[in-house]
């Protein structure tokens, strides 16, 4: 009988998935989350593996800045990108030196994004998703302008949650303007320290020169040391089989390369989007089981904004509520 009783369930989901705007919300949530699936992570070579040594690649969605729009920080947000669209990452964008940025805006700033990331953690790790808490650098261009901040920061982020597994770190988003990658390595090795006296076995990202796109020039002297990865971003509009050959090369040599960033737009992170490149880089993270998190979550009026600028919504979006970038992020995630 009991068997017969789950055979039931079963026919009513697989035809209801056929019916128009009905979301199979209930088979995803009878899978494991992927925390429970995976486990802690760590890096093989150049791959991230799950705690049977098996390779893991995950997708995910990265926050825009979390000063503007702190809304999307829901444990409902999460659940509904885990559970309707298949992300398994949520990356936390803080950014450092823009508008209310974490170390230019005021003190109490400061304190709220410190929440806010709390807050986020703590979602993630009760839905089971992995986190990767973001200093994203964009206009301070050299990752050494803050840091002495950073390595504060990022000790106290690895004291509070090294007890977690799920938590991942990434010291360095997108260094600009001429850093090269010796400046980047001497600015990583006291940032690594830091978290490393506190959590030894979590996966660090690092980035790389211009604006994450040098992973050529990182792998042929990456920096020493265990679970490292370094970042690689694009934008399918603007970057296309020169960029991909530069990966290439970078896995070539053996390089641990976590896509913390990307849109299927210019790199602007508006313009036009172009669904063939994205496809073609898709493909290419697949074949190599790269992991990856698009850009970004909010409603903001630019073609990388995942949700239109007319939704309203926090949580519990339909696919009409997406942009067309939302739409191509989550039918391909959706797949997997």
């Amino acid at each position: 009988m009991h068997k017969k009783v789950i055979f039931i369930m079963l026919l009513f989901v697989l035809l209801c998935s056929h019916v128009p705007g009905f979301h199979t919300v209930s088979v995803r949530a009878a899978v494991k989350p992927p925390l429970a699936r995976y486990g802690r992570l760590h890096v093989s070579g150049r791959r991230l593996v799950d705690s049977h040594g098996k390779t893991v690649q995950l997708k995910g969605v990265s926050t825009h800045g979390l000063s503007w729009y702190p809304q999307y920080v829901n444990k409902k947000a999460f659940q509904t990108l885990r559970d309707q669209w298949g992300a398994e990452v949520i990356r936390l964008a803080m950014y450092t030196a823009e508008y209310n940025g974490y170390c230019t805006g005021t003190k109490q700033n400061q304190k709220e994004l410190k929440a806010l990331i709390d807050k986020a953690v703590r979602c993630c790790n009760e839905l089971g998703l992995y986190v990767i808490i973001d200093w994203h650098i964009v206009s301070d261009s050299d990752p050494h302008t803050y840091q002495k901040e950073a390595k504060a920061f990022f000790q106290s982020m690895a004291k509070k949650y090294a007890g977690y597994k799920n938590v991942i770190y990434e010291i360095c988003n997108e260094p600009n303007g001429g850093v090269t990658w010796s400046q980047i390595c001497s600015y990583a090795r006291p940032v690594i320290r830091a978290i490393r006296r506190q959590d030894a076995q979590a996966v660090i990202i690092v980035g790389t020169p211009t604006w994450c796109q040098d992973v050529d020039t990182a792998a042929a002297a990456p920096l020493k040391g265990k679970n490292l990865m370094y970042a690689f971003h694009y934008y399918a509009s603007t970057h296309t089989d020169d960029l991909r050959k530069k990966l290439q090369t970078a896995l070539d040599k053996g390089l641990a390369v976590f896509v913390t960033e990307y849109g299927i737009c210019e790199a602007s992170g508006n313009g036009i989007i172009k669904k063939n490149e994205a496809n073609r880089w898709m493909n290419l993270l697949d074949q190599n089981k790269i992991s990856c998190v698009a850009w970004n979550l909010s409603n903001k009026d630019e073609a990388s904004a995942l949700l239109k600028s007319t939704c309203a919504k926090k949580f519990g979006w339909k696919r009409s509520d997406l942009s067309e970038s939302g739409k191509w992020v989550y039918d391909m995630m959706r797949k997997k």
